[in-house]
């Protein structure tokens, strides 16, 4: 694929699509004309094991722009990493060790492989060219910044004006990030709104090394599930990449109904003139449930498969289609202890399809039961060697043989 198959006016809507900030969008537009498939940038530190949706907002650009026919660099950041992040915090934070680097790195690059396609990635480690840096180019590297204008980066200026703690350390993050667009001869790097000062200061390195300076895109930070804190672990607010396909859906149809427009501007890669026909069904009363389903079963399929994302609401808990089986469905074995049949009362009770002899009945009586897809009454019987599947209520289900 390539940039000409794309209008001017086509590539950057796409590329507009779900960002919070082009610096510059002028300096983009000229890039774009110069026809050539342009060096795009994002760089992550293996700072965990797992991604999670929030991350995969700024994977999912890079794929926009894969699309197009630019050329992706995913920037591990194994030696940025030994630093330590200082975005967004308010203590210094304790930079990992070789093996954490390492084990996290490995894991970074197979899941961000369900996304962006391997064959036209180039997966970087910054180690690469910093492990050859001297002390000496380290120290010019700092000469290019004053500390006046490192305490203007916001969680800089709020910790030194709360006499917290800043590590000298942490003023070389963002240079050293930035040296990182020198490295690549970046055109475009991509980051979160809280990666903003970083990327602008790998613009003005370029600068004054003689480069052409990079456009900076920001995506926004993505709620979590509770719709109010940016999704985190630590908060269990979050969809993971890996979790299995049941639980996927089971978040993604427990978000709020209010997350629903920003999670398919972000998440989704159906057209923006399809989502906005979904949405505009859903004003018009579909139920939102519906459409967080069709949310669910494209993220599934991306992260596992079709036959996942098509069954995945069999281990969740959720209620099935006529005739659908769960795919954990439970076995179970009853013994006549002498009767010459069990009847269906006692056949809930004994599995556990049912809470207890009354309330047995009570789903008998109002037709709530269903042996092998059939509804039955009061005089059903099971007898020696029968094996059935039973479904009692809209969500409990087991197969059950008759020793």
């Amino acid at each position: 694929m390539t940039t000409q198959t794309y209008t001017l006016e086509e590539q950057l809507a796409l590329i507009q699509r779900g960002t919070q900030e082009i610096l510059s969008e002028e300096d983009l537009v000229a890039k774009l004309k110069l026809n050539r498939p342009l060096r795009i940038k994002a760089g992550f530190d293996p700072t965990a094991p797992d991604l999670h949706l929030g991350h995969t907002v700024l994977i999912n650009k890079l794929k926009h722009f894969q699309d197009l026919g630019h050329e992706i660099y995913f920037l591990i950041g194994d030696y940025t990493a030994k630093i330590g992040d200082p975005s967004g915090k308010n203590s210094t934070r304790p930079p990992l060790t070789d093996e954490q680097i390492k084990a996290n790195a490995t894991t970074y690059a197979e899941q961000v492989f369900k996304i962006l396609d391997k064959e036209k990635t180039r997966v970087v480690f910054n180690s690469e060219w910093f492990n050859d840096m001297s002390a000496a180019d380290m120290i010019q590297l700092a000469s290019q910044q004053t500390v006046s204008r490192m305490l203007e980066r916001d969680d800089f200026s709020k910790r030194y004006a709360s006499q917290t703690p800043i590590s000298i350390h942490e003023f070389l993050y963002p240079l050293v990030q930035g040296y990182d667009s020198i490295a690549l001869k970046a055109d475009v790097e991509l980051g979160g709104t809280d990666q903003t000062f970083n990327l602008l200061m790998g613009r003005t390195l370029q600068g004054r090394y003689g480069q052409e300076q990079q456009v900076c895109i920001t995506v926004p930070i993505l709620e979590g599930l509770d719709g109010v804190n940016k999704m985190s672990k630590s908060l269990n607010n979050y969809v993971a990449i890996y979790d299995a396909p049941g639980t996927m859906y089971q978040k993604i149809l427990s978000m709020p109904d209010t997350l629903i427009r920003r999670y398919f501007e972000f998440l989704s890669f159906k057209p923006m003139d399809e989502v906005e026909g979904l949405l505009a069904e859903m004003e018009n009363g579909r139920n939102p449930q519906e459409i967080k389903r069709i949310l669910a079963e494209e993220l599934i399929e991306r992260f596992h498969d079709a036959d996942a994302a098509a069954n995945a609401h069999k281990s969740a808990g959720n209620v099935l289609a006529d005739g659908e089986l769960p795919i954990d469905l439970p076995e179970v074995t009853l013994d006549l202890e002498g009767q010459d049949a069990l009847f269906i009362t006692q056949v809930l009770n004994q599995s556990g399809l049912a809470k207890n002899s009354s309330s047995a009945k009570d789903m008998v009586k109002r037709g709530a039961v269903k042996v092998d897809g059939e509804v039955v009454d009061g005089g059903f019987s099971l007898t020696s060697g029968q094996t059935v599947v039973i479904q009692a209520g809209k969500k409990a289900y087991a197969k059950v043989t008759v020793a």
